[in-house]
């Protein structure tokens, strides 16, 4: 009698409830461009972390410069986040209920050829010095 496994009734079947799951989201993979010959050189500087802290400190007061729509990441917004690192070399981006955040801020940080410091919540933070050549 012990070999024998109980039945179960059938509205305690084992299944995982579909209010605990969460539906699998897939991100569009971006289309690949040809980069001017001038981008393929040019590579975002590695920092150590102190460098890195001491940059995520100084971000601290900086409000957010881009602001990422709903749409994601467009040209508008590589435009932008180009233009202001430009003119700011430190700067905030804020994302709008982005889905992948990460793989966001690491396709904003590429394509801007910038560092990225850090991720808290839905802001960026990017870092790119200014490439002016000084005589």
């Amino acid at each position: 009698m012990a070999d024998k496994k109980k039945k179960r009734h059938p509205l305690r079947s084992v299944k995982p409830s579909p209010l605990k799951t969460k539906p699998v989201k897939t991100v569009k993979p971006r289309e690949e461009k040809k980069a001017a010959p001038e981008r393929i050189a040019l590579k975002a500087p590695t920092l150590t972390p102190a460098e890195r802290q001491k940059l995520k400190a100084q971000a601290h007061s900086l409000s957010p410069i881009v602001i990422v729509g709903t749409d994601g990441i467009t040209d508008g917004v590589i435009s932008a986040v180009n233009e202001a690192l430009f003119s700011h070399e430190l700067i905030k981006v804020r994302m709008h209920e982005p889905e992948e955040k990460h793989e966001m801020a690491q396709i904003l940080a590429d394509e801007s050829l910038s560092q990225l410091i850090a991720l808290r919540g839905h802001t960026v933070i990017l870092w790119r010095p200014n490439r002016e050549i000084s005589y």
